[in-house]
């Protein structure tokens, strides 16, 4: 979570400084103004990257523990149960041991006075922003249950569409892992074999010949290097990506990726619309829902355009315009935008664009592996010609050689 410096006037009229820790800059001037404070400058402090790594090994809560916690909160709460007690049972019946952790020192903090949303934000890793924000909103309307309610379906969709995403990649991942497996068999088992042969009769070999000749070289004779190159580079592209820099570079480059770009583009959009909506549901001022449902759409360099939009809203802009402005939406969504501004029903209209980027998400998805197969064909195929090249050539070579002896 982000640490802000912060320097100001305490009741007294006295300057004082220091440091607090909150999700976006509106929250961290809250927490203040509530301690009596009136800031005066406020900005994130730049933290020192530190080499942690715990980070490369740390596995994320997954959407499926969350979602049950999530329904089973709204079963609780809307069957009346006090809030301590219900998650001081789902801690105790939880199967996941990292959220169990936290659910008793939620617990533990709802007994010390604390509110539930203070309490889950101090658990980022578990809680994210959009969710802690959504359960203060139900915490302060009364109507907590409709929150779970909301998550849970929101959650929900999550899933459906990772599910989607990750059934439509199977079969080609399937074949590409298929392929590199034959390949390396190849180049230490059967292509050494062939390079003996050949070697005897000394001579000319064709270039896909050398090509094989030479990766098997390199497979037999370096293969502990490559195997610590692979590892360190699996490694270090994970620590890079856990950087800012890394990540927003990751995030921006995986949205160019042929066909499966537009697909990820587009699904992050109907989160963004989806959760946003979601938000102005609630209750939660524009601006403020903007800089939660940044942090939603979990990619770096969207966020950093969402981020515009809210400094446009904060400048005067009108949403159409800095929707416009960002280049992330189709002239359909931003027409979509345009009537709810008008006619006060942007939550609405925002549910509809995320209606439409899911069903366009899931045609695409649909037709994703007819898509992939001639890539994949054209691959497998360029691969078959240059073995039949590199191995049948010099054979007919030899063959000839033969002949014209007798």
């Amino acid at each position: 979570m982000p640490i802000y410096e912060y320097r100001g006037r305490n009741s007294a009229g006295q300057a004082v400084n220091g440091q607090v820790e909150a999700t976006n800059a509106n929250a961290a001037a809250d927490q203040l103004m509530s301690r009596a404070v009136i800031p005066l400058e406020l900005r994130e402090a730049k933290v020192r990257q530190k080499v942690d790594l715990a980070v490369l090994f740390r596995r994320r809560l997954s959407l499926d523990e969350l979602q049950i916690f999530t329904r089973q909160m709204y079963s609780l709460t809307r069957s009346g149960i006090p809030i301590l007690r219900a998650i001081s049972g789902l801690a105790e019946s939880s199967h996941s041991k990292r959220l169990q952790n936290a659910l008793h020192q939620v617990a533990e903090q709802l007994t010390s006075g604390f509110s539930l949303s203070s309490a889950m934000n101090q658990h980022p890793d578990i809680f994210d922003p959009l969710f802690i924000s959504m359960v203060h909103v139900g915490e302060n309307t009364g109507r907590l249950e409709d929150t779970f309610l909301q998550l849970s379906q929101y959650i929900e969709r999550e899933q459906e569409t990772r599910r989607r995403i990750k059934a439509a990649v199977r079969y080609p991942i399937f074949v590409l892992m298929a392929v590199a497996i034959a390949l390396v068999v190849l180049n230490i088992f059967v292509i050494p074999k062939f390079a003996d042969m050949f070697s005897r009769f000394h001579a000319e070999l064709p270039w896909a010949t050398k090509l094989l000749i030479g990766t098997s070289s390199l497979f037999v004779h370096y293969w502990p290097l490559m195997i610590v190159a692979l590892i360190a580079g699996f490694f270090g592209l994970r620590y890079w990506v856990n950087t800012d820099k890394g990540e927003r570079q990751w995030d921006k480059m995986k949205l160019q990726i042929p066909v499966v770009g537009s697909i990820i583009e587009r699904s992050t959009l109907a989160r963004y619309c989806r959760s946003f909506a979601m938000m102005l549901g609630a209750g939660v001022p524009m601006t403020s829902a903007l800089s939660l449902v940044a942090d939603a759409v979990d990619n770096s360099y969207m966020h950093d355009r969402i981020v515009n939009m809210r400094h446009g809203i904060e400048a005067g802009e009108s949403m159409l315009r800095v929707s416009r402005n960002s280049g992330l939406f189709t002239p359909l969504v931003l027409q979509m935008v345009a009537v709810g501004e008008e006619t006060g029903q942007i939550e609405q209209l925002l549910n509809d664009a995320a209606d439409f980027y899911e069903g366009e998400v899931d045609f695409d998805l649909k037709n994703l592996t007819a898509k992939l197969e001639p890539i994949l064909i054209a691959i497998v195929a360029v691969i078959v010609l240059i073995l039949a090249l590199g191995i049948y050539l010099p054979m007919w070579d030899m063959l000839n050689v033969v002949k014209g002896g007798h």
